[in-house]
């Protein structure tokens, strides 16, 4: 040993540990044989799995199984990581055994370490803090849990902050009317609100699949340890665990009706993930929208106006670029590129275990995390504060040609067609170029081509 290192052993034989370090011979088998991306799993997940830990010691104190001295011990070694503190202590790449051993262990080792000390009687990572667990119903129990747990404190309140934003944003735009458009081509009128509506729909609808996703992410895999029979956990431990932790996290988790099914499959995930890449493609879209209404200021569409954040460009002076859409749609190709690995990695169940749980994981939190995240942003940074340009508005409104879509029932398609050719070609309004070639009255006219009457739908007259 040098003075830097100190030598722990595991099942395998010695090894060398930094001699700072809370963790011991596994945790620095993982560093040494995964050096791959530098990525390791959020903090959200290791504190989960501290949870965990905490939650198994208390309930095999109640059942016996555990000494009292050493639980109470493990469940204020694991509150410290619940805490935020050590997160340097896990340090194991993402990309490591699928079953996410290396990580399960790695937590084991700095709580066993810190309750050792504590007490100054050796707490064992694997009898002790494992007590009636395995790593294989541990992370599929973690990925529950943190997702769900993440979903509520930040993913959903998110989406509500921004389906509100929506929401009062497009009630105050109720009497502003703009062309509508179809292939990105001129087509009927209707109001910004009607507009922005269909937005806040699309997010409502998002919250909606989230929360029809949840209640299969509350049940959860813990008791099934190994291959999902239970072995070495008391038959009380599965319901037990549940109960414990749902009184902290005042969720309703609950163990899976199969066990079986926890360890093998990742389907409650996967369908998680699909559901959030449906918010990322609303996210697209919303973002897409935003910067085609923003375009120009002169050459473009120029319909409003967001407010200006940053610079726009290193060498075009007074430039300024829609910087939150785009960050938005960026938050949305990486939720739908999570997806994808997610829905790969949910494949992977062979027999009794699925073996690329990590990943899973780091994928899912993530986009829970970003998507939340840009929620606010996007709410309080564009949409809130953007300024509608009435002018381009209505000068684009009183050229357009295909209002003459409301003369239809009176004059026929072929002969309104004529009429919106006309228009377009001279570039005049369309209710000039209608009196010139109907037998129609201005007043008739104007009446039934008036664009705010026309955003009410139905049949003109």
């Amino acid at each position: 040993m040098t003075n830097n290192y100190r030598t722990e052993k595991d099942s395998m034989g010695e090894l060398q540990v930094p001699v700072d370090a809370l963790y011991a011979a596994q945790t620095q088998r993982a560093i040494n044989n995964f050096p791959v991306s530098g990525l390791v799993l959020p903090s959200a997940f290791i504190k989960t799995v501290a949870l965990i830990k905490k939650t198994a010691a208390k309930v095999n104190m109640e059942l016996g199984e555990l000494d009292e001295l050493k639980g109470k011990a493990i469940i204020q070694a694991a509150q410290q990581i619940i805490d935020g503190q050590h997160q340097e202590q896990f340090p194991v790449d993402i990309f490591q055994t699928g079953s996410g051993t290396s990580t399960n262990m790695n937590v084991n080792e700095v709580i066993a370490h810190i309750a050792s000390e504590a007490i100054g009687k050796s707490v064992g990572a694997n009898d002790h803090v494992n007590m009636g667990q395995s790593s294989n119903d541990v992370i599929p129990t973690a990925i529950h849990i943190s997702a769900a747990i993440e979903c509520q404190k930040k993913l959903l309140p998110g989406l509500s902050h921004l389906a509100e934003v929506i929401e009062d944003k497009a009630a105050s735009l109720s009497d502003v009317t703009k062309t509508g458009r179809t292939h990105l081509m001129d087509a009927m009128p209707l109001t910004m609100e009607q507009e922005l509506g269909a937005w806040a729909l699309q997010i409502r609808n998002g919250i909606d699949r989230i929360n029809a996703t949840l209640p299969r992410i509350y049940k959860l895999a813990q008791g099934g340890t190994a291959v999902g029979t239970g072995i070495n956990a008391d038959f009380q431990f599965a319901k037990k665990f549940s109960k414990t932790l749902s009184e902290e996290t005042e969720l309703p988790f609950k163990p899976n009706d199969s066990f079986f099914e926890s360890l093998s499959a990742q389907d409650a995930i996967v369908e998680l993930s699909g559901q959030m890449k449906v918010i990322a493609v609303s996210f697209m879209k919303i973002a897409n929208d935003l910067r085609w209404m923003n375009s120009g200021p002169l050459a473009g569409l120029g319909e409003i106006e967001l407010t200006a954040l940053q610079p726009g460009s290193s060498i075009m002076p007074g430039k300024v670029n829609p910087v939150i859409p785009e960050a938005t749609a960026m938050v949305a190709a990486q939720v739908i590129g999570n997806d994808a690995t997610i829905t790969v990695a949910g494949q992977a169940g062979s027999f009794q275990l699925n073996v690329m749980l990590p990943v899973i994981a780091y994928n899912v939190l993530q986009s829970i995390d970003i998507l939340g995240n840009v929620s606010r942003v996007l709410a309080d940074k564009a949409i809130e504060t953007f300024v509608v340009r009435q002018g381009n508005l209505q000068e684009a409104l009183s050229k357009n040609p295909i209002l003459v879509t409301a003369l239809n029932p009176i004059i026929g398609y072929e002969k309104a067609a004529k009429i919106a050719k006309a228009a377009y070609k001279e570039g005049r309004p369309i209710i000039d170029v209608a009196k010139e070639m109907t037998d129609l009255s201005q007043e008739e006219l104007a009446k039934l081509l008036e664009p705010k009457h026309l955003t009410k739908g139905g049949i003109s007259g």
